[in-house]
């Protein structure tokens, strides 16, 4: 028997769970899920999906989005589009912002999110 595992859900935070999870619904066209609550039964858990993958949005007060490009990662969507500069107008649009650091040379660009936690726009891989 393999012990292999497969990535059903991605976890992330931000001040207001449930508004991040509407951009990134909105962003990646999937639908939002079910809301999660916690032991008192205020919602703090919001999903959203494209029916074979979830990402969970977390509502935490005392978040706070790091300090790019001062502190490092510990992780970021890149998210690929046919194109990226439509992509990036429409995200912009839904809430996103762009901050004046750009690396990777024309390759990506860094957006952050309304939460203040960076992803990346690009084409789609070649394959």
């Amino acid at each position: 028997m393999t012990t292999t595992g497969t990535i059903t859900s991605l976890a992330f935070w931000a001040q207001d769970g449930k508004a991040l999870a509407a951009f990134y619904a909105a962003a990646l066209g999937w639908e939002l899920g079910p809301a999660y609550p916690d032991e008192s039964g205020t919602p703090i858990a919001f999903t959203v999906t494209d029916g074979t993958t979830a990402c969970i949005f977390y509502s935490a007060h005392d978040f706070k989005a790091p300090r790019w490009p001062e502190e490092q990662l510990p992780f970021h969507f890149n998210l690929a589009f046919p194109d990226p500069a439509a992509a990036e107008e429409r995200l912009l649009e839904l809430g996103a912002t762009k901050p004046e650091h750009q690396p990777g040379q024309g390759h990506w660009t860094v957006l952050l999110d309304p939460s203040g936690q960076p992803f990346c726009v690009s084409e789609p891989p070649n394959t």
